[in-house]
């Protein structure tokens, strides 16, 4: 039994400000460095995508298709949990943005977030293990319906183009299965599933059972890596038991590496590779 990988150019985030070098790659050559690792997709950044016209995406879409490099999933950077219904619109044009970038370059998913109140810079968020408190006057609830309401929005629109949002397990809302599933299960559209990221439970009693109880919902996963140690925090992750659970639950998407570690990106990635190959060859 073996999955399919990507390679989320987030592994690249440190070109151009780290060791590596000083010029960051362009994402054609981030497509270039997938087919070079051997794996079979790439899950893009919509910040890497902000400088690009729809020729330039159509373009980009033919030589990840030259280069045997399926562009698999477009990430969205948003927060939906915003009092101003007009704050909150203009967060919703965000993902539509990049549910229309997705679909030029034939991507079936957009990353999504559930979102999170700001009240604690991320330092103090990240110390208090993704918790905070709900803006003045505002409760958790709130923070949900929001989201919620958002997410139905947005879903209808990526629906229309033949997209599935996927909604991350990422601090906020959504730093527990409960909450990721609290906004899928309301949304309650085929075309809103679930981002499951193995290395965004770091601090719950039992990040396993956080993961089986969002797996059956998955229309993608992130495989954290962190070759090196982690740049922020490293995980002890069993791939070889996620491959299992994965298979159990009828998984047969693709695995996206996000290399966190601090391993230059060239070593780190083909380490991540290596090691996901063999955990999951001996399922």
């Amino acid at each position: 039994m073996t999955y399919r990988l990507a390679l989320s150019t987030y592994s690249f985030h440190r070109f151009g400000t780290g060791p590596e070098g000083k010029e960051a790659p362009t994402i054609f050559e981030m497509v270039d460095r997938c087919a070079e690792h051997g794996v079979e997709g790439i899950e893009i950044l919509g910040y890497h995508l902000r400088e690009l016209s729809a020729s330039d995406l159509l373009a980009l879409r033919g030589h990840a298709l030259r280069r045997g490099v399926e562009v698999v999933s477009v990430s969205a950077n948003h927060n939906f949990v915003e009092p101003d219904a007009i704050a909150r619109r203009a967060q919703i044009d965000i993902v539509a943005r990049w549910v229309d970038a997705a679909a030029i370059l034939g991507a079936p998913v957009v990353r999504a977030f559930g979102g999170r109140w700001t009240t604690l810079p991320w330092e103090q968020f990240m110390a208090a293990d993704g918790i905070e408190p709900p803006l003045p006057g505002h409760s958790e609830d709130d923070g949900f319906a929001w989201s919620i309401e958002a997410f139905k929005i947005a879903t209808y629109y990526a629906g229309r183009k033949g997209v599935t949002l996927a909604v991350e397990n990422h601090w906020g809302l959504t730093g527990r299965a409960a909450g990721v599933l609290r906004i899928v299960d309301a949304v309650d559209s085929e075309w809103l599933r679930v981002a499951l990221d193995t290395g965004n439970f770091p601090s719950v009693p039992d990040m396993y059972a956080e993961m089986a109880m969002i797996a059956p919902k998955a229309a993608m996963v992130h495989a954290k890596t962190y070759v090196g140690g982690g740049l922020y925090y490293a995980v002890d992750l069993d791939y070889t038991w996620i491959g299992r659970m994965l298979r159990e639950v009828g998984y047969n998407g693709y695995v996206s590496i996000e290399h966190e570690g601090k391993a230059l990106p060239a070593d780190g990635i083909a380490r991540a590779v290596a090691d996901l190959r063999a955990a999951f060859a001996a399922i």
